[in-house]
């Protein structure tokens, strides 16, 4: 364990810095929790509690924490969770426990080698009640493999918890650069993927159970040739042509549908599951030759039930309005490189009566998400920030177009199923986190870049909202003035009605009239 010990120690600042370096807001507590085995007595188990200083987290794993004991195979495996999880004091919203082992716990259930107590942990801790009191917690666990003799412990895991990210971490030979690196990617990849988790779904049950939800998908296309066609009708209707259609909650509603026929076939199983829907392969035959699709279908909707995929299509219309408007802008000021918006229809099951919702599928290119509805941004780009502010200040302040999502192609971002934050909370669905999703997971996390300052998207304003309405800021009204003036300094007409505002008001100067 001795390389893994010295990555840890290594890696957990890049981690931070790297995370930190676009999203400035999150704060990190780390702890560290070792276990040996039964025969090591006193220094069996080796509970660092969780600080928010990088620096004694190292200073600690550094001077404390050696690789050392044991006399079989097999280690104290839960009882090292169960310290973990009992003794460490879990009091953040998004708890995350990144396991690295090299062995399997005690007991015939997980192994075959040489075994003390192959009846399992003498003190009667078994992976259910274990795994029980982490779920309990909210925790999430991740699992850092280094060989093959944790294969068995890894499927009882999933049978009790459901499907969890495994990352390969085996031994690099004699290169450590390329350890710690493995280390960076996992990590990084864990607090993005438990931050998007624990802020799109509600609560830990929901967590769970989409975490056993997965263990159903099947990643592989299925031989169509052994699958029957189907028909069904697709609906489709006109984006929205001006703003005030945009903003016009009736529009939509009353908008005139094309409909048109389709044959289709679609996959048993689900290719991938997030947390509102189910993903499955899809081939549309009704050209003669086929064409591939993904048809998405929500867990928990019954037969028959139109309205939520009516609502992912005008959403999609809505996202593609601005991303038409979006980059004429960006083109007239040298940018070339667009956003687009996978079209999204709704498709009609004839004979199950079901419906699906259904886009064509992105051929050789990597599946990525950019940011999240929450204002995490999991890989940045400047484009795609300045878009989202780009909704902002065309709707001034109606909504924001957020949780990107795609491919990123050499001339265009391909994306599918963003997320609009809107005032009126009861449009766009549950995602839709209204006037506190625009404020505290974008205004109060987003940063002006280059692209926003060529299309004068000044971040005058976002600071002073910030600043007037304490969000991500404490409270100072003075100081929401001075952005305001300086927007209006520059000819932005929101800065100048603001100032006025506040002028009119008293807000951070003497009232005037």
């Amino acid at each position: 364990m001795s390389p893994y010990i010295e990555a840890t120690k290594e890696h957990i600042l890049k981690v931070a810095s790297y995370v930190n370096s676009h999203n400035s807001n999150f704060k990190f507590w780390v702890g560290f929790c070792g276990y040996r085995d039964y025969s090591d007595h006193i220094d069996r188990l080796q509970v660092f509690d969780f600080t928010n200083s990088l620096k004694k987290f190292k200073t600690y794993i550094t001077n404390k924490v050696m690789a050392e004991g044991g006399d079989d195979t097999p280690e104290d495996v839960l009882g090292g969770l169960n310290a973990a999880i009992t003794e460490m004091t879990w009091s953040n919203a998004t708890r995350i426990l990144i396991h690295i082992g090299d062995a399997p716990p005690h007991g015939c259930r997980f192994t075959n080698l040489y075994d003390k107590y192959p009846n399992g942990d003498p003190n009667g801790l078994t992976a259910e009640s274990v795994l029980k009191k982490m779920r309990l917690k909210k925790i999430l666990y991740y699992f850092g493999k280094i060989n093959d003799s944790t294969n068995v412990m890894l499927n009882v895991f999933r049978e009790i918890i459901g499907e969890f990210p495994v990352f390969d971490l085996m031994t690099m030979g004699d290169n450590p650069e390329l350890l710690v690196d493995k280390f960076c990617k996992a990590t990084s990849s864990a607090i993005f993927s438990s931050i998007t988790l624990t802020t799109t779904l509600r609560n830990s049950e929901s967590i769970y159970s989409l975490q056993q939800k997965k263990l159903q998908i099947n990643p592989h296309e299925p031989d169509w040739t052994t699958y029957p066609e189907k028909t069904g009708k697709l609906l489709c209707c006109t984006p929205p042509r001006t703003l005030a259609e945009v903003e016009d909650e009736f529009y939509f509603i009353n908008s005139s549908f094309i409909e048109q026929d389709i044959f289709f076939k679609l996959a048993l199983q689900p290719f991938s599951v997030g947390a509102e829907r189910y993903a499955y392969f899809a081939l549309d035959t009704s050209l003669g030759h086929a064409n591939k699709l993904v048809i998405k279908k929500y867990h928990d909707i019954k037969i028959g039930t139109i309205e939520r995929y009516l609502e992912s299509v005008e959403i999609f219309n809505i996202a593609y309005f601005f991303s038409t408007k979006f980059n004429i802008a960006a083109e007239q000021v040298g940018i070339n490189k667009k956003v687009t918006f996978i079209d999204v229809k709704v498709l009609y099951d004839e004979k199950d009566n079901t419906y699906f919702s259904v886009e064509k599928y992105i051929n050789n290119a990597e599946f990525k998400k950019f940011n999240v509805n929450s204002g995490l941004i999991t890989e940045f780009h400047s484009i795609l920030e300045a878009f989202a502010h780009f909704t902002y200040k065309y709707t001034e302040g109606y909504l924001v177009v957020y949780d990107l999502q795609g491919a990123d192609l050499h001339n265009e971002f391909l994306l599918t199923d963003p997320v609009i934050h809107c005032v009126d909370l009861l449009r766009f669905g549950v995602t839709n986190l209204g006037m506190n999703g625009i404020q505290k997971c974008f205004l109060a996390k987003h940063k002006c870049n280059d692209i926003c300052k060529k299309l004068k998207l000044d971040n005058y304003i976002l600071e002073a909202r910030c600043y007037e309405n304490g969000i991500g800021v404490e409270k100072d009204i003075k100081k929401a003035f001075e952005y305001y003036q300086q927007s209006a300094e520059i000819g932005h007409i929101d800065g100048i009605y603001n100032v006025g505002r506040c002028y009119e008001n008293g807000i951070g100067e003497l009232k005037k009239t």
